[in-house]
């Protein structure tokens, strides 16, 4: 990864197209490092919950309210963040923004009251919130004519990252405690110098005007302004009820198998870690066979057909539920990178806009949906919570409602 952060600043007025490509890897690659360190440091939060609990005595309500804090900070400034670097690209925030991050982190590893560690989770969501948009923008214009590759290359590192976060909470913050989260603030500052030097090439393509912020467009339909609007209603459907189900794995599936199957914490880290490396290893294949086979095939069966396995997992033993929950994580994932690409094809030109305001939207569903779960866990069980949940995927027919993008 050295070697690919050296080579980001090089510019040249007319590169030939060997040299277009080599840098257009180094680039991607060098995004979804950022990207994976970025999301190790948010998996944290919900990774530390069940030591939080035991600490602090938090009830489910508690646990929600800080995925709350964090989540929903991101989901409002996403957004804005998205449409105002469409108008001004910012090449240099996202170091800005890892900045945060860092300072949320080292405050999380000090907080030893609710308010305290919600201001923390906020600071880390802020961070998040300026790094997805113009990240996504940055990969956009990486992509060429691969742009389901090139998101599914920018969310893998995210995925990966997300899914180190439990292993990195089993060995390291349980056995020593809320503080040693303090030492995490060394995956910041290596994120903070990838971006600087990612920033720079950002900086010298807008410079030389090598590639349009807005991409190419001659490969999709024009839709007329009324079915677009119907398209993203029906994508941010899907959407909702995606987020809303992740987040009962994010945020409570630990705590489910400590309290289903009386688990160890550390034991419930690592089965943590076999679901989030499974939506790390779907969204590889997201992309890319959104680029093959078209965005809506991939969105209709990555969402519908969790639906079996879903429906299984409430009734199946601790074997099985891991087993079980391979399978939806990994055709789950595909989900977001073929949503994301989809409306950008929507919405062509309009790429930190369309990113801002589905991560965002994605971010806030997830911020209401984890204090709502754990409001209803606190009143009925958590077994029963995610009974209820197995039934969202099949939202997932609302697909068939989306047009066909690709030009004949």
């Amino acid at each position: 990864m050295s070697d690919a952060v050296e080579a980001l600043p090089i510019q040249i007025e007319q590169p030939a197209a060997h040299d277009v490509e080599q840098t257009v890897v180094k680039v991607l690659l060098a995004i979804s490092f950022a990207h994976m360190l970025n999301d190790i440091i948010q998996s944290l939060i919900p990774a530390t919950y069940p030591l939080l609990k035991d600490n602090y005595q938090l009830s489910y309500t508690q646990i929600g309210l800080i995925t709350f804090s964090f989540q929903a900070t991101a989901s409002l400034l996403q957004p804005v963040v998205g449409m105002y670097t469409d108008k001004r690209p910012k090449p240099y925030s996202l170091a800005i923004g890892m900045g945060c991050t860092l300072v949320g982190l080292v405050l999380l590893s000090q907080a030893d009251v609710l308010w305290e560690i919600m201001a923390a989770a906020a600071l880390v969501g802020t961070g998040s919130s300026v790094f997805h948009p113009e990240a996504s923008r940055m990969a956009h214009m990486a992509a060429g004519e691969r742009h389901g590759f090139a998101q599914a290359v920018f969310q893998v590192g995210g995925n990966f990252g997300t899914s180190l976060g439990p292993l990195m909470a089993a060995w390291i913050v349980m056995p020593e405690g809320q503080h040693s989260l303090a030492w995490f603030a060394l995956v910041a500052l290596a994120g903070i110098f990838v971006l600087t030097r990612v920033g720079a090439w950002y900086h010298g393509r807008l410079k030389n005007r090598l590639i349009s912020p807005g991409g190419r467009k001659s490969r999709y339909v024009t839709l007329p302004p009324r079915r677009v609007a119907a398209a993203i209603g029906v994508l941010i459907a899907l959407v909702i009820s995606k987020y809303i189900y992740l987040v009962s794995f994010t945020s409570y599936y630990a705590l489910y198998l400590i309290d289903k199957f009386h688990v160890s914490k550390e034991q419930s880290q690592i089965y943590a870690f076999v679901f989030l490396f499974a939506v790390a290893a779907g969204t590889v294949a997201g992309g890319p066979l959104g680029d093959r086979f078209g965005r809506k095939v991939v969105i209709w069966f990555s969402i519908l057909g969790v639906a079996p396995f879903s429906l299984a997992l409430p009734h199946a033993n601790l074997t099985g539920t891991v087993v079980l929950t391979v399978f939806i994580g990994m055709i789950l994932a595909s989900a977001f990178s073929a949503i994301l690409v989809f409306a950008q094809e929507l919405m062509p030109g309009r790429v930190g806009t369309v990113a801002g305001l589905f991560f965002g939207f994605a971010f806030g569903v997830s911020a209401i949906a984890a204090a709502a779960l754990g409001a209803w866990a606190d009143h009925t069980s958590l077994q029963y919570v995610f009974k209820m949940c197995a039934w969202l995927p099949l939202a997932g027919i609302l697909a068939a409602l989306l047009p066909k993008m690709e030009k004949a």
